[in-house]
């Protein structure tokens, strides 16, 4: 059977990517302005790449960056509370092709989000030891309007999702690592005649090194990486008890939480903060980043026993304070602000850019026309994944299988979280971090349901391409009529 062949092991998921680039490369460079949050990220990327450090616009800037006047931007800097390295990202293809191309200050925002289809199908390949799985996991990314649109604009969230599904395989990779080693180690202190007791301190573990690296680069994109930070460290330590208890140590939870799990706390926080700091280092070098020499104003240096830091650090420490309390204080009201409870559930989906016209007007052959951008994912694929993750939470409880609970570790990291800020400012496209996990969840349901009823699976996956064919111009700023649009309103939330 071909989805057995091995020729199906390398065209499945070639042809996945291929279509995860075609969909989002198609006419990127549409609308040639900058859209919703790339107001804020595009010009801060390109002030980063020209003076080392985010600095501000004059008044109409938006306008006159789109005409091509890119080199209008003042040498005050600007108060931005996101960490620099997505914005580093963004200036990379705006370097290459000209920071004038609305082509140019997406493509790389593509290429990740190519690239995170690639990693999830690996990802799902190592999970369920299937490629067919692994093929069904990146087809359902690789069509989704979220993860769509969300490579398609030049925001952060893209690169936040990415590098912590980095992370998450380095997890992954890692528990094969611990239990083969940990096993090996209690068998030779066994053979020895020794009582293992408590058990080893494993410190080489260079995939925990990988996983510090990675979370590191998403806490420099978003301090949101911070959640899957510690929750996959929690989760280390969870994995490595229970390792423990299997093994027969008597001393397993205690060896766990007061040998182990401080090794691992070495390995993984102390790379994800240098990390951190090292995506700031255009702060650093440069003279005129935002609180730059807050230190050195009249009264404000430190005092007392911590009067020893130096200015810079001072600085540096101070405007992270400031930062995170503009984050927690955020609660400026939106027309498209959404609550986390109602998230998995796509009640009220993100518009990032919409324009309508009249007949004759910008190229428009109805009497009204429409031009949207609009975060709704695939409706088929996500309101079938929160079915999915619903179930799996009760087959945690039941089975207990480690795959199971990996999966929802990312939900947990990605979403729970936000659950604290139900006050807070937030957004419908936040949960490009944690759809990957979504997806897998609903592979994993999948991969449960193929054996019995392969054409219903196979049926689910033709109809979610139809359904993404049928949304894809709202996905992409393509001009319709304004009829066309309101088809596609299958709640009066998502207007």
């Amino acid at each position: 059977m071909f989805l057995t062949s091995r020729v199906f092991r390398w065209a499945g998921p070639l042809a996945v990517t291929l279509l995860a680039a075609a969909v989002r490369l198609w006419n990127l460079g549409n609308p040639r302005s900058l859209v919703f949050d790339e107001t804020f990220y595009v010009k801060d990327a390109w002030t980063l790449n020209n003076l080392g450090y985010e600095s501000s616009w004059p008044e109409g800037a938006d306008v006159l960056f789109a005409a091509g006047q890119t080199d209008v931007f003042l040498s005050d800097p600007s108060f931005v509370v996101h960490p620099p390295l997505g914005k580093w990202l963004i200036s990379l293809g705006m370097a290459a092709f000209g920071p004038d191309d609305s082509w140019g200050w997406r493509i790389v925002t593509v290429l990740v989000g190519v690239l995170a289809v690639v990693l999830l199908m690996l990802i799902a390949k190592k999970l369920f030891g299937s490629t067919l799985l692994a093929v069904i996991a990146g087809f359902l990314f690789a069509i989704d309007g979220n993860a769509i649109v969300m490579s398609r604009v030049a925001l952060l969230d893209n690169y936040v999702m990415f590098f912590a599904l980095l992370g998450f395989g380095a997890v992954l990779l890692d528990r094969d690592w611990h239990a083969t080693r940990l096993t090996a180690r209690l068998a030779l202190a066994r053979e020895a005649g020794r009582n293992p007791g408590w058990g080893p301190t494993l410190w080489w573990r260079p995939w925990l090194l990988a996983a510090g690296l990675a979370f590191g680069l998403t806490c420099s994109v978003k301090w949101s990486g911070i959640y899957f930070l510690a929750a996959f460290g929690v989760y280390l330590v969870v994995v490595d008890a229970l390792a423990r208890r299997r093994a027969g140590l008597p001393f397993w939870f205690s060896a766990a939480v007061l040998k182990q799990a401080p090794a691992t706390f070495l390995l993984i926080v102390p790379v994800a903060v240098a990390t951190y700091l090292a995506s700031w280092t255009g702060w650093f070098v440069t003279a005129r980043g935002f609180y730059r020499d807050w230190a050195t104003t009249p009264g404000a240096a430190w005092t007392g026993a911590l009067a020893w830091v130096p200015d810079t650090v001072q600085s540096f420490w101070h405007y992270q304070v400031a930062a995170y309390t503009y984050h927690v204080g955020l609660s400026t009201p939106h027309p498209y602000q959404s609550n986390p409870l109602t998230w998995l559930f796509m009640v009220r989906p993100t518009s990032m850019y919409y324009r309508g016209s009249s007949r004759g007007e910008n190229g428009c052959e109805f009497n009204t026309c429409s031009e949207a951008i609009t975060g709704i994912g695939n409706p088929l694929i996500w309101w079938a994944a929160t079915a999915a993750v619903l179930y799996l939470v009760y087959r945690l409880a039941r089975y207990r299988e480690w795959q199971v609970g990996l999966i929802l570790m990312g939900l947990v990291a990605g979403y729970l979280p936000w659950l604290l800020y139900l006050n807070r400012t937030v957004f419908q496209f936040y949960t490009i971090a944690f759809e990957p996990y979504l997806l897998l969840g609903l592979t994993f349901v999948i991969g449960l349901i193929l054996p019995r009823a392969r054409w219903a699976v196979l049926g689910f996956l033709v109809a979610a391409l139809l359904v993404s064919a049928y949304f894809y111009p709202l996905w992409t700023g393509t001009q319709t009529s304004l009829t066309f649009w309101q088809l596609h309103i299958w709640l009066p939330s998502w207007r």
